[in-house]
């Protein structure tokens, strides 16, 4: 697996507030909006495949960001309860498709990923050399000095 670096943590980071946006929030009517995911609902497969092929994907963007389990935890809980709601709209017509088009499980999903990211201090090293170093004390004293930071992450492990 390549080297990650910051600029690829960043890069995930927008990427995600892209698909957000397209998802959940294309049309914005005030606090409420409705993106792709909420009006592909009505069409049969098309929406069941956008939706699961969105929350696939953001899942891999999650793990490629090396989120922590309990983000991923609550990513694949907002995800499956959106998808489901759209799997069943194809059998169930409008009951599943009115919940669907309201509930932003991407935008959720979304959300907990870039709440992760900026909740980690990331560093550019291996673990074990920062550990050996001693490197591994500063990036402590590093992270507990800023109150948002909650975790170390070690982006060439």
């Amino acid at each position: 697996m390549a080297k990650r670096s910051i600029g690829d943590i960043e890069k995930i980071w927008s990427n995600v507030e892209g698909v957000k946006k397209l998802s959940d929030r294309a049309v914005g009517f005030g606090p409420f909006g409705v993106g792709l995911d909420g009006l592909l609902t009505w069409i049969p497969v098309v929406g069941t495949v956008y939706s699961v092929g969105t929350s696939g994907w953001l899942l891999l963007q999650a793990t490629r960001a090396k989120a922590s389990p309990g983000a991923l935890l609550r990513m694949a809980a907002y995800l499956g309860a959106d998808s489901t709601a759209t799997a069943v709209g194809e059998v169930i017509p409008f009951g599943p498709d009115v919940i669907d088009f309201f509930f932003r499980g991407h935008l959720l999903a979304a959300n907990a990923l870039q709440k992760d990211i900026e909740t980690t201090h990331w560093v550019e090293a291996n673990e074990r050399e920062a550990r050996a170093s001693g490197e591994h004390d500063r990036h402590v004293a590093a992270m507990r000095a800023d109150p948002k930071k909650r975790r170390i992450v070690y982006l060439h492990d």
